[in-house]
């Protein structure tokens, strides 16, 4: 989404060791015939990939290794990469001389208007624009899983090791490698160090009285989110470490998935035929390379804690800033074979010499006691901890390291309101809580491990789905934590209903999955920083309806209450130049606010369009809503929700100008795809018109509503016809219906009503909105055309495409690759039988970003064929999961989904009049009483 951008040393040598090593069935496709015979050759070879394993390009990242050692216990699936790899492709962000002259002139106004506002919002406010064109983030191919739970800011640990990226003030970025935070070995053997390295391939020009230039060929990073490993075999010394990153973000759970902390075991392996002492010293500065480092008054220190007989010692490092406090922490569980040592304070600054002396003599710490003494300005502190094991001769053992981060309460850009994170429902508000996190994650990740692993298990072993899907479906859940995510509790004094009481045929002032589960809000994207933007939304939202179904019933509700509110202060809007309300009553807003103002205070932070005239965000919100019904079984919700989904509609009604029964888009780019032009009925926002239509005859159906039913039944046989006539051309449906030159490009996205309703067990018999043979031939134009026509077939699917077989330039968007909306497509082909399709549509999108592009851990909103990227770390490649919802829901009836709503996730079941069982959908009642997918 969004128009376009425009913005104005250590050497990584290596050291001389040497080391000698070696280094379904296609319905869809079988009913329509093929234009193109690189199509059918292409599935052939497929075929003989995935029985293959085919792992060209995983082995392109790791050609550089040169070990023959694997690690400790690392799986086999996941996306791996050798230290010393170099990405040959350095892609820039769209920029202002990547626009077309026609599409220059065309916005010539915007980029006046734009200008005039960035100037103000930076120079006068001293405020970050929510979308900022002058200075895109570049991109640095560094990234790996990032640290933490939900909704308690994040720490990104590279996958060469660096600690930087932060994201600790609410849904606000720092970008900041922070080169004292290390990872260092020592090696003892007979009293004698005899090795001691920083395990960082980097050579900075600080620090230099330590070891630097580990040799990047002798070790590689492994992710599978939410664990990380990197393995060290030590050159020379017949040993070899394993990092093992653990984050807790466990489905279903509601509780420990919200601590902000992480924990890393480093495994050891001792190949020798002698024992080895071995430690391994954490170093942390007091911050996160921001210039509220030197602020001052900042100051560390040393703790112990017992709690059920299990004790943690480590140190606390007080970030004292005068906003949003907080206080990190390093621990290590005490045990009888450990040693735990540390440094309170040094300056990260010089040569810092002594520290590394003070490991290298004895392999500990000097452990002073007591706390040092607050910064001075300009100066910044860091703290060092140092766990120690004996290591037998060909044995191994292990050593454990927290690392937490306590800002309980927080405040966004405004400072209006003060907010209090999910996780101090259970460790409390009062910032002293570092020490007991610390103690709980110690204790508590062998428990987070076997439930993760559990979760994950199925699809790893399920030897039908090629190893890069595995990885991807992992690893891109990375942004429902990494997406300036928040959970917080519901202030006692907040009315989430708009106004609209449900006596009034509103929502409670505090709904009780609200009050239960918290609020939670997520960037489109950590450069296009608006909360849970919902156009976006919609493709992002299987990973949390699947996964964590409380919080995106929560967000639901949130987006309710808003629909019915409304702020009639006037403010220009970018695109058209004219002065519109903010928020409309009974539209569904864009996003529910910026971070660096007040969210869901103050909602529609974008200001491009006024969104209260898009066609898409009305219909994204029905749809959802039945969807998440159909898949949680939540009669309450679907009670709650139905008021609000007739509201919407109406409004939505009078964009259907001619009376057809078929929505029109009104002559500009009024929808997701918000610079790509639609005039009259189009295929993207008339098949979400018609979908929604369908599904709330459905809801009508369940609420015992016959005239709603009635009304809406004859909508959509109206309106079917309609879209039919005007938009199918015997092959697929055309961009739009406006007869102009381009009106009959190829979209990729033109199914999404379709992927709906198959994600909601709808699209058939009574509740069909789009005939079958017409899905699965445009669908096949769609893998023709939009996926094999383009970029070799290597690259997903353009969004626009000519019917020559040409991508469409007609906007800066018609010929991009929307990451997410291709996982979307993915999801639908499967839906729809073309399984074989669906994966290697999505797979070129995996290889480009991940294997390619270096973009792990930032899949961007789009890229082109060459050049450029669009917006790095968004949110609708989440889509991914309904890849996987069309995978569970598509296999036979007698095997049990492999990612479901548990029965212990769904609400309590009210008595109401809500149906659950229909006359036409046997078997569906069975499934849904035990809470699985139907």
């Amino acid at each position: 989404m969004y128009l376009f951008y425009c913005h104005s040393n250590g050497s990584r040598a290596l050291d001389k060791w040497i080391l000698l090593a070696q280094p379904r069935q296609l319905s869809c496709f079988q009913q329509v015939p093929v234009r193109k015979k690189s199509s059918l050759s292409f599935l052939s070879d497929y075929r003989l990939n995935m029985e293959s394993g085919d792992n060209s390009s995983t082995a392109e990242l790791m050609s550089r290794y040169v070990s023959l050692e694997l690690g400790y216990g690392v799986p086999k699936d996941g996306w791996r990469i050798c230290l010393a790899h170099e990405f040959k492709e350095k892609r820039k962000p769209f920029q202002a001389k990547d626009v077309s002259l026609s599409n220059i002139v065309e916005h010539i106004g915007l980029g006046v208007r734009y200008l005039k506002w960035w100037y103000k919002k930076t120079q006068i406010e001293k405020k970050a624009p929510f979308i900022d064109m002058f200075r895109a983030i570049p991109l640095r191919q560094i990234y790996g899983a990032p640290l933490g739970g939900i909704g308690g800011g994040t720490i990104t640990r590279g996958w060469r090791g660096e600690f930087c990226r932060w994201q600790l003030n609410p849904g606000m970025y720092h970008y900041k490698t922070v080169i004292a935070n290390q990872f260092t070995v020592c090696l003892r053997r007979g009293g004698q160090t005899v090795y001691q390295q920083v395990l960082s391939v980097e050579r900075p020009p600080t620090l230099q009285g330590w070891n630097w230039g580990y040799c990047g060929e002798y070790a590689f990073y492994h992710a599978l989110y939410p664990r990380a490993w990197t393995v060290y075999p030590l050159p020379g010394q017949n040993v070899t470490l394993t990092c093992r990153q653990v984050s807790p973000v466990i489905p279903h759970d509601y509780q420990d998935s919200s601590l902000p902390v992480a924990v890393f075991v480093w495994d050891i392996e001792n190949k020798n035929d002698y024992p080895l002492d071995v430690s391994i010293m954490l170093t942390m500065v007091n911050g996160s390379g921001h210039k509220d480092d030197k602020s001052g008054g900042h100051w560390n220190e040393p703790f112990h804690l017992e709690k059920a007989g299990e004790s943690v010692s480590g140190v606390l490092l007080h970030h004292c800033t005068t906003v949003n406090p907080y206080t990190l922490c390093m621990a290590a569980r005490e045990q009888s074979d450990r040693e735990i040592s540390h440094q309170t304070a040094f300056s990260p600054k010089g040569t810092c010499g002594v520290l590394w002396g003070d490991l290298i003599a004895d392999g500990r710490l000097d452990s002073p006691t007591g706390s040092s003494p607050p910064t001075q300005k300009g100066e910044v502190v860091a703290a060092a901890l140092a766990v120690g094991c004996p290591v037998p001769a060909q044995g191994h053992n292990d050593l454990e390291f927290s690392l937490a981060w306590d800002m309980p309460n927080i405040t966004f850009g405004s400072r209006e309101r003060e907010h209090v994170r999910r996780y101090t429902r259970f460790f409390g508000t009062k910032a002293d809580a570092a020490p007991s996190l610390s103690h709980h994650a110690l204790t508590h990740y062998r428990l987070w491990e076997r439930s993760i692993e559990e979760w994950q298990r199925p699809i790893l072993q399920d030897s039908s789905l090629p190893p890069w899907y595995k990885s991807a479906l992992f690893n891109e859940l990375y942004f429902v934590v990494d997406g300036g995510t928040v959970w917080t509790e519901l202030p006692e004094d907040s009315d989430v209903s708009g106004g609209l009481r449900s006596e009034d045929g509103g929502l409670p002032a505090q709904p009780a999955i609200i009050k239960e589960y918290g609020r939670f809000a997520y960037l489109e994207g950590q450069e296009y920083r608006m909360y849970n933007t919902y156009d976006v939304h919609f493709y992002a939202s299987f990973a949390l309806i699947m996964l964590w179904p409380k919080l995106a019933l929560s967000l639901q509700y949130d987006i309710a209450g808003s629909v019915v509110s409304c702020d009639p202060t006037e403010r220009l809007h970018l695109m058209s130049g004219r002065n519109s309300p903010v928020k409309v009553k009974n539209v569904v807003p864009h996003d529910i606010g910026d971070p660096d103002d007040e969210p869901w205070q103050r909602v529609n932070a974008y200001l491009i369009h006024d969104t209260a005239d898009w066609k898409d965000l009305n219909l994204k919100f029905v749809l959802q809503v039945y969807r998440d019904f159909h898949l949680t079984q939540d009669t309450q919700y679907l009670q709650d929700m139905w008021p609000i989904c007739q509201a919407v509609m109406e409004s939505e009604m009078k964009f259907d100008t001619d009376g057809d029964g078929l929505i029109e888009n009104s002559g500009y780019a009024d929808q997701t795809y918000d610079g790509w032009t639609a005039t009259g009925p189009s295929a993207y926002c008339g098949g979400l018109w018609l979908a929604s239509v369908c599904v709330m005859c459905k809801m009508a159906r369940l609420v015992n509503n016959e005239a709603a039913f009635q009304r809406f039944r004859d909508i959509l046989d109206r309106g079917s016809a309609a879209f039919d006539k005007l938009l199918w051309n015997g092959q697929y449906y055309n961009y739009d219906s406006s007869g102009q030159d381009l009106s009959n490009s190829v979209m990729s996205d033109q199914c999404a009503g379709q992927w709906f309703l198959r994600a909601s067990g709808l699209g058939d018999g009574q509740f069909q909105a789009f005939p079958k043979e017409k899905i699965c031939s445009a669908l096949k134009s769609v893998f023709d055309l939009n996926v094999m026509s383009f970029a070799g077939g290597q690259m997903g699917a353009v969004n626009g495409m000519r019917p020559e077989g040409v991508p469409d330039h007609s906007s800066v968007q018609s010929d991009e690759v929307w990451i997410g909306v291709v996982y979307g497509l993915a999801a639908i082909m499967i839906h729809e039988g073309m399984l074989e399709e669906g994966l290697r549509t999505a797979e070129g999108c995996y290889r480009t970003v991940w294997e390619r592009l270096g973009m792990a851990f930032q899949t961007p909103e789009a890229y082109c064929e060459k050049g450029i990227y669009r917006s790095l770390a968004y949110m609708r490649p989440l889509s991914i999961w309904a890849m996987q919802l069309a995978l569970d829901t598509s296999q036979p009836r007698d095997q049990a989904p492999k990612t479901t709503t548990t029965p212990t996730d769904q609400a309590p079941q009210t008595t109401t009049t809500i149906q659950t069982e229909t006359e036409g959908e046997p078997g569906q009642k069975e499934s849904q009483d035990q809470g699985h997918i139907p």
